[in-house]
């Protein structure tokens, strides 16, 4: 069963940084791609960056490249999510996910099937 959870979220100030991260277990996690998803009030949950199963491709949405970065640690079973420069606008629910197929395209946001319960994340003076 896989299982993932997530942490680091807290309440920052504009500008600030935070780094999120994921800890994963109950497969091979170094097989597969993980993606951060966020979810913020009446909002649906969107993609925000991926990255495939050896870390060397990554995707960024629009609205966080160039201030997030994922990484991860497949010797760790942990996947990372630094962000700076945080703006309200990034005040959310931030989800860690991964697909089910080890040969799923990772920017795929419709192939990511299993999460964690999220951590929140709010940007506020």
């Amino acid at each position: 069963q896989v299982q993932l959870v997530e942490s680091g979220g807290g309440l920052v100030q504009p500008g600030d940084s935070l780094k999120l991260s994921c800890a994963a277990s109950g497969r091979t996690f170094s097989d597969y791609a993980m993606g951060w998803f966020r979810q913020a009030p009446g909002k649906k949950r969107d993609l925000i960056a991926a990255i495939n199963w050896s870390g060397e491709r990554k995707y960024y949405a629009d609205s966080v490249k160039g201030r997030f970065t994922i990484s991860r640690d497949n010797a760790r079973n942990s996947v990372y999510l630094q962000m700076n420069n945080l703006k309200p606008d990034d005040t959310a629910a931030y989800y860690c996910a991964t697909p089910q197929f080890k040969d799923s395209d990772y920017k795929a946001g419709g192939a990511y099937e299993y999460w964690g319960r999220g951590t929140q994340v709010t940007v506020s003076s």
